[in-house]
């Protein structure tokens, strides 16, 4: 009985010595680019190029409607898609049935868009699945209570109707505070989605609790009403 010989952790064959090249090989003698950029006049070409190859059709349909907040025509994204405008309008109809999309019939056409609901629960699908979420939120309720400390207001709202003269810096402050709170917001909701979550594990793999109730985490009995 003879062993098996073990399995190669490379290729069979390796190179000579002699087909070596004489210098080594760096950085810059790698390419990153699956399209040779000397077939184009100008960097935006190249990149459009490159684009295409590395993705599909319905890869780059729902990039451009990902982005899309202003009703489009079919026309206009296939045109920013790369794709024929029969291409982008089947898809663009098949995310509008799952609910992905939304779309309006104008008398010049159908217009679509991404579907504002649907997008931010994406977000906060994508910040539920962070293992920063708690660190995040503590990070913006700090900078809400410097906001609140700096401007002795509860929110960027009593301060703009207050009858204290702001300069730009103190406008962008108001800015950079109702971005907060709206991340506050999310974070929230992508915290509580978590513990949604935890709930349904925990009450799926006991098995047990009396009808119309939940097992938290913690054991304690919810009641669903």
């Amino acid at each position: 009985m003879t062993d098996e010989p073990p399995s190669p952790d490379g290729p069979d064959e390796f190179p000579t010595e002699a087909e070596l090249p004489d210098d080594p090989v760096t950085a810059v003698d790698i390419d990153p680019f699956a399209v040779d950029d000397d077939d184009f006049e100008s960097i935006d070409a190249f990149a459009t190029a490159e684009w295409k190859h590395e993705t599909t059709a319905d890869d780059r349909i729902r990039t451009v409607i990902d982005r899309t907040t202003t009703p489009k025509s079919a026309s206009d994204i296939a045109d920013t898609a790369l794709v024929s405008e029969t291409k982008a309008r089947a898809t663009l109809n098949k995310l509008a049935e799952d609910g992905i999309v939304s779309s309006e019939q104008t008398p010049s056409g159908k217009l679509y868009s991404r579907d504002p609901e649907w997008h931010l629960l994406k977000q906060i699908r994508q910040l539920a699945d962070s293992d920063t979420l708690v660190d995040q939120i503590q990070r913006i309720k700090q900078e809400l209570a410097a906001y609140k400390a700096k401007y002795d207001a509860s929110d960027p709202e009593e301060l703009l109707v207050s009858d204290r003269d702001l300069d730009q810096d103190e406008l962008d402050d108001v800015s950079h505070w109702r971005t907060a709170e709206r991340e506050l917001s999310y974070l929230r909701a992508a915290y509580r989605l978590n513990e949604a979550k935890a709930q349904v594990s925990t009450t799926t793999e006991s098995g047990a609790g009396q009808p119309g109730t939940q097992t938290s985490p913690a054991g304690d009995q919810l009641p669903l009403e």
